[in-house]
């Protein structure tokens, strides 16, 4: 049974997910503060984080960037702060996924298992890796390596990464990407798959600012562009 750690003050709301993600197969952990999240996350092994951005001790982002820099566990923010500057903020530290308080426990459970899912690599079949001149993708390990070096991707980039990668020369619009890396058909903001995007080309152009590799079609979304030099 996976394990996932809640770090929420609302005791009342991870009393009842405790009980509705149990119900679905999963084991859900509450604390109420950064202290006590970042002590169990030190001490124990979880398979998911879900975050909340307003806690009694700390502010959320803060907290969801030294989780990051310390490990590649999957992070779903939630919090009832929906300006799309947190959003946004918390995406570039480092998180996976955001949801909106209120929201139905029908989808917090789809996004928690769309994370796991991710962080399990379940791609039947031992796909090969794929190869782009001196960037390689390995879906099966789900690792990137540039030039021989890994780079560091969250677990939802490497996804986003894998779904271009997997088209070459095609465009893919921004709802088409979401559908693909979610696994299903969840509201999500075009600005998450932008920030998450800047964060890929970050890792694997040379020139991020001037990408050759993934590249926006203005109006339609994005394109993994081929080069002369790719064996893929």
């Amino acid at each position: 049974m996976a394990r996932v750690l809640i770090v929420d003050d609302d005791t009342r709301l991870t009393a009842m997910l405790v009980d509705y993600l149990a119900a679905n197969g999963l084991r859900l952990e509450a604390r109420a503060t950064a202290a006590e999240g970042l002590a169990a996350l030190r001490r124990e092994a979880f398979d998911a984080l879900i975050l909340d951005l307003m806690l009694p001790d700390a502010d959320g982002l803060e907290l969801c960037r030294r989780v990051r820099a310390q490990s590649d566990i999957p992070i779903l923010m939630l919090t009832a702060r929906g300006e799309e500057t947190d959003r946004v903020v918390g995406l570039e530290l480092g998180a996976d996924d955001y949801l909106a308080k209120p929201f139905g426990t029908r989808e917090l459970l789809a996004r928690v298992r769309a994370l796991l899912r991710r962080r399990r690599g379940d791609m039947p079949g031992g796909p090969a890796p794929l190869r782009f001149g001196q960037m390689e993708i390995d879906r099966g390990a789900r690792v990137v390596r540039v030039e021989g070096r890994e780079v560091a991707l969250t677990s939802y980039q490497f996804d986003l990464l894998v779904a271009l990668a997997e088209h070459p020369g095609r465009v893919l619009s921004r709802e088409r990407l979401m559908d693909a890396v979610k696994g299903e058909e969840l509201e999500a903001f075009d600005r998450s798959i932008d920030v998450h995007i800047s964060r890929i080309r970050a890792a694997i152009e040379t020139d991020p600012k001037h990408p050759r590799r993934i590249i926006t079609v203005r109006g339609a979304g994005y394109v993994f562009a081929r080069s002369q030099d790719d064996t893929a």
